[in-house]
């Protein structure tokens, strides 16, 4: 039996969707023959010529009209594994007694108020991230509407042994023999789900689409309005990028036919590295914010028996992420935005930075957390300066509890330019950073004492 045969069985066995049996399929054969997914500078232009979020003019009317046809979908599956979490990142506290899901819940809320619309918030979820999600979803018994479900399962898939694309076996812990497609499975859990079909059948057009741990991305009645009146099947919000941003998506545009491509970082080849970062040629990276037409997604699912044709995204890791010397597999995944390139007429919009604040660390986690961002009374996170640079030892704050333990309260950021910690340091209360601040490493456990003010501002 072939590699690809005993990936089949053991998804089947395990209730594996048969559309989604299809795509790792498909995806599967593109890998045996050796695909890399590579998309190289040669074949493509930069993205050029496309307008500004800020210049948009839409009617009370038109805003109002589309946010009652629109669903919002999170993005729910990551467990925060890079800051030594198991379960959901959305879980961890934005304010006391505040975590993202809440932010999320309160945005959504505050629309529907505001606009009088029905606005349905539905989460794609990993097995990992389900129980505790809903769960924790159960304090807003308010928030399900029309009948949907509060989420859906994103699928699962083997790993496979880097040696011979069999699925890999780890008996010492079988879940970790299995890892999600990547979130390009969003428009296949969509469909298998019947998420899809309902939100249709309840008169919803649009979705909007962004990661759960991007608070920025705060459902817009102007930007619905806007992407109801452009007539495009799907659209992609994108940013101006920084140094800070090289390594991010970005979309191009494929020479040989005019359309609007995705390049993620490992589909980049090692030769045109230097191109895909400069930024004065690719100005604009990928926010993982989209927009589509749940009729266009539907219409083209049923062309293409349930297969898109997304770009591979070979990821090789150890089969226990935990483990560096455990057994070498490839994970097949692709990427949401990588959809933009099967609608024809889809199209990209420039947003402000304001709407990308993803918690990737846990410096991100302490800006969030500190009186640079304010949650208004729209539940949108606003920064109130400009954020400064944050840089914890990575030995000491790379986790959750280890963050905590050191950081049990936020000092204040508001006035600084930038934090750089090096070493053991615990912050008690009260304490103020102005302009720079760096606290050295000693080599012995330290402590910033309440009331501290740090920095040379």
């Amino acid at each position: 039996m072939s590699g690809l045969e005993q990936a089949q069985e053991r998804m089947r066995s395990a209730g594996v969707a048969e559309r989604a049996v299809d795509v790792f399929s498909a995806f599967y054969r593109q890998l045996g023959d050796g695909g890399s997914g590579l998309i190289r500078e040669a074949d493509v232009d930069p993205l050029e010529g496309i307008d500004h979020a800020s210049a948009l003019q839409v009617s009370e009317e038109d805003c109002r009209a589309a946010a009652d046809v629109t669903a919002v979908i999170k993005l729910n599956g990551g467990l925060g594994t890079s800051m030594g979490l198991d379960r959901a990142k959305t879980l961890l506290p934005v304010r006391p007694g505040q975590n993202f899901l809440d932010v999320i819940v309160g945005q959504v809320q505050h629309v529907r108020e505001q606009h009088g619309v029905r606005l349905p918030l539905v989460f794609m979820d990993s097995f990992r991230t389900r129980d505790d999600t809903l769960a924790a979803l159960q304090r807003h018994g308010d928030i399900a509407v029309d009948g949907l479900d509060l989420d859906f399962l994103q699928n699962s898939e083997p790993k496979l042994r880097a040696d011979d694309l069999t699925p890999v076996d780890w008996p010492a812990d079988p879940t970790l023999e299995w890892c999600p497609p990547g979130h390009g499975d969003l428009y296949t859990a969509l469909e298998v789900s019947g998420v899809l079909q309902t939100l249709i059948d309840r008169g919803y057009r649009y979705a909007t689409v962004s990661n759960a741990d991007n608070l920025g991305a705060a459902p817009d009645p102007a930007m619905m309005g806007w992407f109801a009146a452009s007539g495009a099947p799907y659209a992609a919000e994108v940013c101006r990028r920084t140094p800070a941003d090289v390594k991010g998506g970005h979309l191009v545009v494929r020479r040989s036919d005019g359309r609007l491509v995705l390049r993620e970082t490992a589909q980049t080849d090692p030769d045109d590295v230097a191109a895909a970062t400069d930024l004065t040629r690719h100005r604009y990276f990928h926010t993982n914010n989209l927009w589509f037409d749940l009729r266009a997604l539907q219409t083209l699912l049923r062309e293409r028996d349930g297969v898109l044709g997304l770009p591979l995204i070979r990821n090789t890791k150890t089969v226990d992420p935990a483990d560096p010397t455990s057994t070498p597999v490839v994970q097949i995944e692709s990427a949401m935005g990588a959809a933009i390139e099967v609608f024809d007429g889809a199209t990209a919009i420039e947003v402000d930075r304001s709407r990308f604040l993803p918690v990737k660390t846990t410096n991100d986690l302490l800006l969030l957390r500190s009186d640079v961002y304010g949650i208004g009374d729209d539940h949108r996170v606003r920064a109130q300066v400009e954020p400064p640079q944050v840089d914890l030892d990575r030995r000491f704050f790379t986790t959750i509890a280890d963050f905590d333990a050191r950081i049990p309260a936020p000092p204040s950021l508001v006035g600084a330019t930038a934090l750089t910690v090096r070493g053991d340091w615990r912050f008690e209360r009260d304490v103020t950073v102005h302009g720079a601040a760096t606290l050295d490493d000693t080599g012995a456990a330290e402590r910033v004492a309440a009331g501290t003010q740090l920095g040379d501002g």
